[in-house]
């Protein structure tokens, strides 16, 4: 069995660079990188270090179950949030989403709902209208998307989602660097 895939599966599933990895058992990035890629072995304390610092037993390691990663969500796992003030609801359709890269929600908007006004961060947010219309604010420019488009824009300015529909608007957002 090759051990270098599980290795890197297991230290990005951590969220650890190599040079990371390598600092936390005094091993440098390069021998990391030879590791993931099984170029080299390393010696069996070696690897138990590793392992450690990766929070994994060698047992599990060697353990030949299927991924150990979740791959499906089920609709019970959704956490829902829901603002009648302002007329929105958030479900957040992966339980631990904010600790991801990626975090995916469903926003509902009521008629003249608007979600909360976001300040500038290192995001990027995708969003696909899935029923309505919605404006975008972001900075001092208006951007507006109906059933069936898309948005895409950097969160590097103060931005918000209204609904300028008459009726109930509905969008699937992704934001990375976890802002929602």
């Amino acid at each position: 069995m090759l051990i270098g895939k599980k290795l890197k599966n297991l230290r990005i599933e951590k969220g650890l660079t190599q040079e990371e990895l390598g600092e936390r058992t005094d091993l440098s990035k390069g021998y990391i990188s030879q590791l993931e890629r099984d170029l080299s072995v390393p010696a069996i304390d070696t690897f138990f270090a590793i392992l450690e610092v990766l929070g994994c037993s060698p047992k599990e390691f060697f353990d030949e179950e299927e991924s150990r990663q979740k791959v499906v969500y089920h609709q019970e796992e959704i956490t829902v949030f829901e603002d009648e003030d302002k007329g929105y609801k958030v479900e957040w359709l992966i339980p631990e989403s904010n600790e991801n890269e990626m975090e995916p929600i469903r926003l509902t908007l009521q008629k003249n709902g608007d979600f909360k006004e976001f300040e500038p961060s290192l995001s990027e947010t995708f969003a696909y209208v899935l029923r309505g219309q919605v404006a975008i604010r972001l900075g001092k420019q208006f951007f507006h998307a109906q059933a069936g488009e898309t948005i895409y824009f950097y969160a590097s300015e103060t931005h918000q989602i209204v609904n300028d529909f008459d009726g109930e608007s509905e969008l699937l957002v992704v934001v990375t660097d976890s802002y929602l």
